[in-house]
């Protein structure tokens, strides 16, 4: 659905997009990520042919940026950080305005109203000001604008930014509901917020795409060994946490051991692998055969901020070994 190859921006002596590449499928939720200036607002500009690119292509629904500038924008639905409202139109009134300005007429037109409006719940405020409506609601009537004419692909930059938590569920649950019907590009700030809605992640550092994979590859291939979560509590009486952790740490295979928590007579630890080793298994059975409950044996993960920092930071952020398929 979108392809971008070897796409670069410059600006005078800048170089703000360089060289980056990659892929989004139909029907795909995508996190773009990036720290502040890593080029992604200038991405996303050439994607929505606000700007052409110095150098390299890229198509959307398979037409080219540079080509079709026009069957591109046909294309897509863009929710800037802040959507682009006006205050003295009622919410029915200003969905009309912009499906007339996406080409929509007649009785197309006043379908689609009623359809996005249904669809992004503000139906019931359609009669009323736009100025007068909560921060909540303006951004569903940014979104509803955004699919007035069920574009293929969609671009929403910060889409929960400023909203209270009610809401921002409400949005986030809004924007799962789109996927499949659309392609999303969804750049935020918000990492548990990509953790939450997106399938793949593709993280941009001082232009470069320096990493594009799910969030549970990038974690393990990062960590580079298996990290296990292990709770155990005694069958009877008190249990020794040291024991415990003595028991653990002679596991074929473990690395070393830490002690996390203990309440309520069980204990947590944190076992991690040597390199390429899985000890999930031998570690169930090295509890169970010392004669005491397994509580909780689950993976631990490194969590997206984590990753996001690892490879966005100034010592880490290359892109040839980080970029996964």
């Amino acid at each position: 659905m979108i392809k971008v190859e070897g796409l670069t921006k410059r600006y005078a002596r800048t170089t703000a997009v360089d060289n980056i590449s990659f892929e989004v499928q139909k029907g795909q939720i995508v996190g773009f990520l990036g720290p502040n200036g890593a080029g992604k607002t200038t991405t996303m500009r050439c994607l929505t042919c606000f700007m052409p690119p110095s150098s390299g292509s890229a198509s959307v629904a398979g037409f080219d940026v540079l080509e079709h500038p026009m069957e591109v924008k046909k294309r897509i639905g863009y929710l800037p950080e802040t959507p682009p409202l006006y205050p003295d139109m009622e919410v029915s009134e200003y969905l009309t305005f912009v499906g007339r300005l996406k080409g929509l007429s007649g009785n197309e037109l006043t379908r689609r109203v009623g359809e996005v409006s249904e669809r992004c719940a503000v139906a019931d405020v359609s009669k009323k000001l736009i100025g007068k409506l909560s921060k909540g609601y303006r951004q569903r009537v940014g979104l509803a604008q955004a699919i007035i004419h069920n574009p293929d692909v969609l671009i929403l930059d910060e889409p929960t930014s400023g909203l209270d938590p009610k809401q921002i569920n409400e949005t986030r649950d809004l924007i799962r509901g789109l996927a499949g019907d659309h392609t999303i590009i969804l750049s935020t700030h918000i990492l548990p917020e990509v953790e939450q809605i997106c399938e793949r992640v593709i993280i941009i550092a001082k232009g470069k795409v320096v990493a594009t994979d799910t969030v549970h590859n990038l974690t393990n291939r990062l960590r580079g060994v298996e990290a296990v979560a292990v709770e155990v509590e005694p069958r009877s009486g008190a249990l020794d946490a040291g024991a415990v952790q003595s028991r653990l740490e002679q596991v074929s295979g473990v690395s070393r051991v830490i002690l996390k928590d203990s309440r309520d007579g069980r204990h947590l630890f944190e076992a991690e692998s040597l390199q390429g080793k899985t000890i999930r298994g031998d570690l169930a059975r090295s509890v169970v055969e010392s004669g005491w409950n397994l509580y909780e044996l689950r993976p631990v993960a490194l969590s997206l901020e984590e990753v996001f920092l690892s490879l966005t930071s100034t010592d880490t952020a290359e892109p040839s070994g980080a970029v996964a398929e």
